[in-house]
């Protein structure tokens, strides 16, 4: 159905542009002008509309975990939250390591997802790390990237042929960076804190090391390294450097690793437990330059859905992870634009724009006549309390709730259907 968009602020990166002005919507795209009549008219005075946000990491649950997250609930988070299109990760049961698992989650996010849902395959077989995946296979499935998230893959040779062969498709490779045997048994970042509270510590040095390595991989190699959730100032600067000597390197990080610091575990709340773990205040600000002097390309949830009985567990065999759809827009906005930290246009290249470059998704991460019509429309007056109750996930672990935020979605399009608007909530199944 037509859609105009009246007088709304219009940031887009992409093609530069930042004025007011009015955006039209038909069959599903960006127009110039509408062939007819509109049937929806969205007034957009003292609002911003950006490409859709893209979030390139994030964790689904289905198939094989459907008690933290379905591919139902969680996209209805992802489009409360302004997001518009969702990379899942392959560590599902089983795997996303061939063809028909691709197609399942592709079909499946067609008929339940109230978002656009993009598959990432599995570098090796199982993520066990042994074996390459059929590379060829997973793509002309569907896969936009690999990845073994959950785990890295151990084996320095496996990694390298993984950028190799991914070539051939125009695959990113996206990294998990972790030495499990640097962090084998830690639950927080190894520190003072770690030491105060008696939790064993995982040392910034098993993110460093494997960032390190792939580098050297992808510069020996010329493949696309992405990695992903950083947060510590060392491998801040290891991209950094590897981007000045030409290194086909991009990165990401999470709200969470711009936002909070290792002090909010004098609590001993599980739901500030993820992997990589909370750093310190020098991290933080690190994570802040990276982004500013885009060293630093993207912002992704990494949302990590988990059972409140899972959570409930004695912190030490709590699973990591957290949620993060519905908080990461007004995080940013709070976090890194109100701060100045980030202007508005690029907080949208962090959010949306880049993500569609790095990943090759055509007609994405633009406002611009032509592009298919993923749009988020932010009020950055938009005052609300992030509440347990109002948590469309399926799970609740988030170390935000009780926090009060000023700016948010208001509107979330797909394809030129508006899946979500704060005054009607989410749009039903059709």
């Amino acid at each position: 159905m037509p859609i105009h968009i009246k007088n709304v602020k219009i940031i887009d990166p992409s093609t530069k542009t930042d004025k007011t002005g009015d955006l039209f919507i038909e069959n599903g795209k960006i127009v110039e002008t509408l062939s007819k009549p509109a049937t929806i008219t969205i007034d957009g005075t003292d609002k911003i509309a950006m490409p859709g946000i893209i979030d390139v990491h994030a964790h689904l649950r289905e198939p094989g975990f459907e008690e933290k997250e379905t591919i139902f609930t969680g996209t209805r988070a992802a489009a409360k939250g302004g997001i518009t299109t969702v990379f899942c990760m392959p560590n599902t049961k089983p795997a996303t390591d061939n063809a028909p698992s691709v197609e399942y989650i592709l079909l499946k996010s067609q008929k339940e997802g109230a978002v656009n849902v993009f598959p990432v395959g599995c570098i090796t077989k199982g993520s066990l790390g042994e074996e390459l995946a059929e590379i060829g296979i997973l793509k002309k499935a569907g896969a936009v990237a690999l990845s073994d998230d959950g785990l890295p893959v151990s084996n320095s040779q496996v990694m390298r042929l993984a950028l190799e062969y991914s070539k051939m498709f125009n695959l990113p490779v996206i990294s998990h960076a972790e030495d499990k045997e640097l962090s084998k048994d830690g639950v927080v970042n190894e520190g003072k804190n770690s030491m105060i509270l008696g939790l064993r510590g995982i040392p910034r040095q098993a993110e460093e090391v494997i960032v390190s390595r792939d580098i050297m991989l992808a510069e020996l190699t010329g493949g696309h390294l992405h990695i992903a959730h950083i947060s510590t100032a060392g491998s801040v600067e290891l991209v950094r450097q590897a981007k000045k000597r030409g290194v086909r390197v991009t990165a990401e990080t999470c709200p969470h690793h711009f936002s909070l610091t290792d002090d909010i575990l004098s609590t001993y709340s599980t739901n500030a437990k993820m992997n990589p773990p909370l750093r310190e205040a020098s991290d933080v600000e690190a994570i802040k330059q990276g982004l500013k002097d885009g060293t630093i390309d993207c912002i992704a949830t990494d949302h990590a859905p988990h059972t409140a009985e899972e959570k409930a567990r004695e912190f030490d065999i709590a699973p990591f992870g957290i949620i993060g759809f519905e908080t990461m827009l007004s995080l940013t906005l709070n976090e890194l634009v109100d701060t100045g930290v980030l202007t508005l246009p690029e907080a949208v290249e962090k959010l949306s724009c880049n993500a569609a470059k790095i990943f090759s998704l055509t007609g994405r991460g633009s406002l611009e006549a032509g592009s298919i019509a993923d749009i988020t429309i932010i009020d950055t007056n938009y005052n609300y309390t992030f509440t347990e109750e109002s948590i469309l996930s399926k799970s609740t672990n988030s170390p935000f709730i009780g926090r009060k935020f000023k700016g948010g979605a208001v509107y979330t399009i797909v394809g030129g259907k508006i899946v979500w608007s704060q005054k009607d909530g989410i749009a039903p199944l059709k």
